[in-house]
């Protein structure tokens, strides 16, 4: 069996993609693990920004959570109405696009792209985080394990998304009932002890408070605790890849998936107000992540911390999976209309748009290499892009429902008005707390894909104008094109070569440069060549002789080319070069490449008149 089947599986035919499809409780794992994972990082990355409060910091933890969680209901109920809205899945580049125009429809694309990129890299990054509270010596090798889970998510996402779907459903279920087993477990406790539950593993002690809480800290913590929130937009993005029907499906997931993640987050934020249980600097030895913590502290470190660490790892992990769903998707969409690569609307072997996997993987492997995979220098930037996809697909929405009119129209535009405002609202509090922490890196990157964008569709509008059809095909006689052959020396080889040229023209040129130890092409020339054009009836080819004193092989006859096309301003020109190709790899360095090489350089030099052909000679 080929490699590539192992590793990918077997070709899949465009007649199977209604197999491909996938139900809620598939759904969930696909499109929600990285809304759900958001759960392990999310009230940390507050908790984190809350440390110079030291112990008081734990007093505002469950008022900011309950923020979010509102904000996630005013998101989930908008995300609702999209996705009724458009059944053939829309993200925000879609909704914005139709309902904003195209420059919105790009600028929530930018948001988009940076937020699925993001994702990868803090979702494995949490994850090795996650491993390495458990196992504190792996932590010097945080950034190849990173690396390497980056690796075998790629080649998971690569076979397509199904056997994703199915891989991932036991760690998924698993993390959630661990987590609600955590957090129903200690709440009893705390219920017991009359809210002052003791600790069956002491958390680390805080340090002493080194600031006084004021306005700036708590909304920084709140931008921060807001990137448990990415990935809500999963669902309406890949509603083609529910069964039918299509809207309940996604509904359905979309209802799970933000239901477990409301009580996730209410849960973790009481229990750790409860057991005083805070964050601990990201990247320091001594590093614990707070749902260990939160699990030694409950559970103690036997067995079922062990269970609970490594689905908490393998779930953080595999959460990346939402964008290598996503992104693929997106880039097609943009592609589709000519801003990104066109070949990015190509699907591989497995029905996935296998070419935006791998960029996927590159670029996340770039971020991760950059920030050391440590997650919490990657959150500054990570909900920047989120939110402001969110804002510009509800602010669309609300022009949908006021152009469509109708029936619940008002209470839809309602719903979305609110939705926009309120992701609007959180997006300028994380500009503004996030932007010396490096949210401005993402301020800078929007435009840059932007101009990109533009300059991309900028090149297919005017290659589309260049090649447009000019004129009749056979608006007048036809002529032969001007043969030419460069020939260095007479072998089966150039015989090949010139036989073809015989074939599709009699006006044939052989171009012969003379240079210092290169061999005499008169050689059984009158033999081979004249002699055989006579008894053919065919007129004899002319022979070129280039002089070359400094042993130049290809620039003369390049000049010459250019000449001749410019002398013949009717005729096209046909460049026939032999190839010799060689079985294995390592024996194309025994041979000269000049004839490779002078095609390339015609395809930079050459003109429209110019046509390459090459004509290959196979060694057995």
């Amino acid at each position: 069996m080929p490699l590539a089947d192992i590793l990918l599986g077997s070709p899949l035919a465009s007649s199977d993609e209604k197999s491909q499809r996938v139900g809620p409780a598939r759904g969930v794992p696909i499109f929600g693990l990285d809304a759900l994972s958001s759960a392990a990082y999310g009230p940390e990355a507050a908790l984190t920004i809350l440390l110079p409060l030291g112990v008081a910091g734990l007093t505002y933890i469950l008022p900011l959570t309950t923020g979010i969680v509102v904000l996630l209901a005013i998101v989930y109920f908008s995300y609702r109405q999209t996705i009724a809205a458009y059944p053939q899945g829309a993200g925000s580049y879609t909704v914005a696009k139709e309902n904003l125009g195209e420059g919105a429809g790009l600028l929530a694309a930018a948001a988009l792209l940076i937020d699925y990129l993001l994702n990868v890299a803090v979702a494995i990054s949490a994850g090795v985080g996650a491993l390495v509270s458990g196992v504190p010596k792996l932590q010097p090798y945080t950034l190849t394990l990173c690396l390497v889970i980056l690796v075998l998510i790629t080649i998971a996402n690569l076979r397509g998304i199904r056997e994703p779907g199915a891989l991932f459903m036991a760690p998924t279920y698993l993390f959630v009932a661990c987590l609600f087993v955590v957090i129903l477990w200690g709440l009893w406790r705390s219920l017991l002890s009359g809210g002052h539950p003791q600790p069956l593993v002491p958390p680390p002690p805080f340090q002493t408070a080194q600031a006084a809480a004021s306005t700036w800290i708590v909304l920084k913590a709140f931008a921060s605790g807001c990137t448990a929130m990415t990935g809500v937009e999963a669902v309406s993005n890949g509603v083609q890849a529910f069964r039918e029907p299509v809207v309940k499906s996604a509904r359905l997931t979309l209802t799970v998936i933000i239901s477990i993640l409301i009580l996730l987050l209410l849960g973790i934020a009481e229990l750790a107000r409860t057991y005083h249980i805070g964050a601990t600097d990201p990247g320091q030895p001594g590093y614990q992540s707070v749902l260990s913590q939160l699990t030694e502290a409950v559970a103690g470190r036997g067995v079922f911390y062990g269970i609970t660490i490594a689905a908490i790892l393998s779930v953080l992990c595999l959460s990346a999976n939402t964008s290598f769903a996503d992104f693929p998707r997106v880039c097609r969409a943009v592609a589709m209309d000519s801003y990104l690569p066109r070949s990015l609307t190509n699907r591989g072997r497995r029905l996935v748009y296998s070419e935006g996997i791998w960029i996927l993987a590159i670029l996340s492997a770039g971020v991760l290499i950059l920030f050391g995979g440590v997650t919490d220098r990657l959150i500054p930037l990570f909900a920047v892009g989120a939110f402001l996809a969110f804002t510009m697909s509800q602010a669309g929405m609300v022009a949908h429902w006021k152009k469509a009119g109708g029936r619940g129209a008002r209470g839809s535009m309602l719903i979305n008005g609110i939705g926009a405002i309120a992701t609007g609202a959180t997006l300028a509090i994380i500009l503004a707390a996030k932007f010396t922490s490096g949210a401005w890196v993402v301020v800078l990157l929007v435009p840059a894909i932007l101009a990109a964008m533009a300059a991309t569709r900028h090149h297919y509008a005017r290659v589309d104008r260049e090649t447009a059809p000019r004129g009749r095909l056979l608006a007048g006689p036809v002529q032969p094109p001007i043969a030419v052959v460069p020939m260095e020396q007479w072998n089966s080889t150039t015989q090949k070569a010139l036989r073809f040229a015989f074939g599709i023209s009699n006006d044939i040129e052989i171009v012969h440069v003379d240079y210092e130890g290169c061999e005499p092409l008169q050689r059984n020339w009158a033999h081979e060549v004249e002699h055989a054009a006579q008894n053919s009836g065919v007129p004899m080819p002319r022979i070129v002789r280039l002089s070359s004193p400094y042993r130049f092989v290809i620039q003369p006859i390049i000049d010459h080319i250019l000449a001749l096309e410019k002398k013949h301003a009717e005729r096209e020109i046909a460049v026939v070069i032999p190839m010799l190709v060689e079985p294995r790899w390592y024996q194309y360095f025994l041979h000269s490449e000049r004839n490779e090489l002078l095609s390339g350089l015609l395809l930079l030099k050459g003109d429209r008149r110019i046509s390459i052909v090459n004509v290959p000679w196979y060694i057995k």
